[in-house]
């Protein structure tokens, strides 16, 4: 790639965020007895709305507990 292609790149995008329907965060939250926002905030940091992965995410952080 020439310097002149390499000022013309466009940035990398940002991945754009995952939101999941607030009733599927309340029954994640009550199925776990953990508050909503503590659900948005790993499906956050998660990067990711599968139902699987943030439950993984919240046992490791109950096992730390």
């Amino acid at each position: 790639m020439s310097k002149n292609q390499a000022k013309h790149a466009a940035p990398p995008k940002a991945p754009e965020p995952v939101t999941l329907p607030d009733t599927e965060i309340a029954e994640i939250a009550r199925r776990h007895r953990i508050s909503a926002a503590i659900v948005t905030e790993i499906v956050r940091r998660v990067g990711t709305g599968e139902r699987a992965a943030i439950e993984r995410e919240i046992k490791k952080g109950m096992a730390r507990r």
